[in-house]
């Protein structure tokens, strides 16, 4: 059958525009130390791609057979650290189907819809937990049964504490404790410190900002 040369190149340049919507929405939003360039890239070219392969394949079973045939012989193995990027490489292939296949209104609102999550997952932080905004650390040289006066002090400042570890060690007197809390207004830690440097018993203080509970 003729090729309508006109429909082929516009499926191939949405295919190709769509791409790079996916891609510009994942450099915008990715995090963590697994950034490739090269597989932003491959986000842009993989629509095309599939989008030439649908169109191949259109109503042609025995060419479809084939191309099974080719790819079961040029076998491609990527290990995707994030998985997130299986459902961005997801995305583009069903874009370029949907371009290969002339169906370009849902390559379309399938584009601006699932940009339009990522971008929604990014900026509302969907799936983070932070619990705890701050670990503290500090030498206590009384016994354990006078600590309700730090923790007195530690309720004034945060919403939520929990004693995180404590540690005796051989030959030497008093407990080390670390605590986990979520600051009424992280800007007063500093002035916790200093009130906690001031009870009896009380030495060694350090304050550490934790970070969200969410993989990176």
């Amino acid at each position: 059958m003729p090729t309508n040369v006109p429909l082929m190149f516009l499926g191939l340049l949405l295919s190709f525009l769509c791409g790079h919507g996916i891609a510009w929405v994942y450099m915008l939003t990715h995090s963590g130390l697994s950034y490739s360039r090269s597989f932003v890239n491959s986000l842009i070219v993989m629509p095309v791609i599939v989008s030439m392969v649908m169109m191949v394949l259109s109503n042609n079973l025995v060419t479809a057979f084939g191309l099974m045939a080719v790819f079961a012989i040029v076998r491609f193995r990527n290990i995707l650290r994030d998985t997130l990027d299986t459902t961005y490489v997801l995305s583009v292939i069903v874009i370029g189907m949907a371009c290969g296949t002339m169906k370009f209104a849902t390559a379309v609102m399938g584009t601006l819809l699932t940009g339009g999550i990522m971008l929604y997952l990014y900026y509302t932080a969907f799936g983070s937990r932070h619990r705890y905004d701050v670990i503290l650390n500090l030498h206590w040289g009384r016994p354990l049964t006078q600590v309700e006066e730090l923790d007195h002090l530690l309720n004034l400042y945060a919403l939520r504490r929990d004693r995180a570890s404590q540690r005796g060690l051989e030959g030497q007197e008093g407990t080390d404790l670390s605590y986990r809390l979520l600051m009424r207004d992280p800007d007063t830690l500093d002035q916790m410190i200093a009130e906690i440097r001031e009870i009896n018993g009380v030495s060694r203080v350090t304050g550490l900002s934790a970070e969200s509970e969410s993989e990176i």
